[in-house]
């Protein structure tokens, strides 16, 4: 097949929301659509011991959640779709932010009962900021929850987005009955048997036709001609283009647990979804068919298989093709690389690729060499922007629970780090170790992911700090930096990259820091450059 048609058969996506709003379960039954795994198993039931294919960290079996973003691809059709399933848990908002710099579209899932939740809201903030095109999908219409229209009205105003129903709910709750799929113009009804792989659907091209009174009944008929004529008056008629350029978002209800409504979101979603985008670097915009290769660093993962203690860095390829035992520019370090085992996920398997095209995710195995935003090229000197790095909010200082096992505390604090789970800040005065983080829960992470891959223990004291600032001053030689860094010497540290950081206590001290020490800029995030 050639180049152009594997770039235009790609689909890179990720799925972002609230927590429990179904995320993985949809995840899973695209998977099982793509007849890439048998049996879906519900992420919370404990009577499945199978757990969720996407959660693979220990620490998420238990917990029931996602805490880090897996890779799943599969074929449908003749298409080859790249799932990142992102954690929906605000403390790992993070991994999510640097995700969705390397999809190409996003579904956005919301639960029908609780609505739109604050988690969705940012993560919807971010996609917007990059006119990512998005397609919303209403969960969990077997339970009683808000009437859809209610629901579209809480879309449009809390998210800001300009939707058009695709696919429409015949009753809810107790009396849903199934699906009218505007898109295709058929009735998908709902048996309520979870154990069904497939719903049947049965075309509708007329819905005046009387036969829907007999599917149906005369009353949910009734109401279901008025609300689509209702539809037709209120709503866009869907356009493409407006969708692809972020201007128009595409609604679908369904119940993912159920495996309904899934189907209709996986075909329209392959018929409209973009194939892999230009990327900006911060010297041109980069095209995918151009014929060299070139790809960024957007993840790493330490321990993906307990059994061998490695590390994968996720690369995004955003143009040409990446080819086993080639080398490749390394960007950063200037050195030339090559990797015989570069890594494709299809569900929960790795499987080692000989070539892969733009919109594909390769793992690979580092030892050492990749931080996040790294870039790799065929040779030229360019780098892709906008893998943020952001102020933590939490921070603590970390302490060695067993002084025999100081080697591996360091290793796997280092490891933890590259991956991007917390920022570690030496301090100036002491060198004393404080880690940060954007959410609470990340420590329990951390210290049962040392514990557990690196047979460390560590405990925490509190640090109180209100936010970390990165400091860049105006000019490093002249009178007020100096002052400043004699004054502040107690709250100076530095980060894993030797980038100097003031630890602040309070909102309050950072302004007075601002008034009293204009040359010296204080910054939240860190553009890993």
């Amino acid at each position: 097949m050639s180049f152009l048609k594997e770039i235009e058969r790609r689909r890179t996506f990720g799925i972002i929301s609230h927590p429990d709003a179904g995320k993985t379960t949809l995840t899973e039954k695209l998977l099982l659509f793509g007849g890439a795994i048998q049996e879906a198993g519900a992420v919370k039931s404990n009577k499945i011991k199978k757990g969720a294919t996407s959660d693979f960290m220990e620490i998420e079996r238990q917990r029931g959640i996602s805490v880090s973003t897996s890779v799943l691809a599969f074929n449908y059709k003749d298409k080859k779709i790249n799932i990142l399933d992102t954690p929906g848990h605000k403390d790992f908002a993070e991994d999510t932010y640097r995700t969705l710099t390397a999809v190409d579209s996003v579904i956005v899932v919301i639960d029908v009962a609780k609505g739109v939740e604050e988690q969705t809201e940012k993560l919807v903030g971010v996609c917007r900021m990059r006119n990512i095109p998005m397609i919303v999908f209403i969960n969990k219409l077997d339970r009683e929850g808000k009437d859809a229209f209610d629901l579209m009205d809480e879309v449009e105003q809390k998210l800001g987005l300009r939707v058009t129903p695709l696919s429409f709910p015949i009753g809810m709750g107790y009396d849903f009955q199934g699906i009218y799929n505007l898109w295709e113009k058929n009735i998908n009804l709902f048996s309520g048997d979870s154990r069904k792989n497939i719903e049947e659907t049965i075309a509708f091209d007329d819905v005046q036709n009387p036969e829907l009174n007999k599917i149906i009944g005369d009353k949910p008929a009734e109401r279901l001609r008025e609300e689509l004529e209702l539809i037709s008056e209120v709503y866009p008629a869907f356009n493409r283009q407006e969708y692809l350029e972020g201007d128009l978002q595409p609604v679908f209800f369904g119940s993912a647990l159920n495996n309904f409504g899934v189907r209709e979101l996986l075909d329209c979603f392959i018929e409209i979804a973009p194939a892999p985008r230009p990327k900006e670097s911060d010297t041109r915009l980069v095209k995918p068919e151009e014929a060299k290769l070139s790809g960024f660093v957007f993840k790493i993962h330490a321990n993906m298989d307990p059994k061998h203690r490695d590390r994968l860095a996720f690369v995004k390829i955003v143009s040409g093709t990446f080819e086993r035992n080639k080398p490749y520019l390394h960007v950063r370090q200037n050195k030339s690389l090559k990797f015989s085992s570069p890594n494709a996920f299809f569900a929960e398997k790795k499987e080692i690729v000989d070539i892969s095209y733009p919109g594909d995710i390769v793992g690979l195995h580092d030892t050492g060499n990749f931080k996040i935003g790294d870039t790799l090229t065929e040779g030229e000197n360019m780098s892709f922007k906008g893998i943020p790095s952001f102020s933590p909010e939490h921070f603590r200082y970390i302490n060695n629970a067993d002084p025999l096992k100081a080697k591996q505390l360091e290793k796997g604090i280092d490891q933890l780090m590259d991956e991007g789970v917390a920022q570690l800040f030496t301090l100036e005065l002491n060198n004393r170790k404080v880690i940060g983080t954007v959410g609470a829960l990340q420590y329990e992470v951390i210290q049962y992911r040392l514990e557990h891959e690196y047979g460390a223990k560590c405990s925490y004291e509190p640090f109180p700090v209100h936010k970390a600032c990165w400091v860049k001053p105006d000019d490093a030689k002249n009178e007020e930096f100096k002052e400043f860094k004699r004054i502040k010497q107690k709250f100076l540290a530095t980060d894993k990259y030797g980038q100097l950081v003031f630890l602040a206590d309070s909102d309050f001290t950072i302004q007075m820091t601002q008034q009293k020490y204009p040359s010296v800029k204080l910054f939240f995030t860190s553009e890993l450059d």
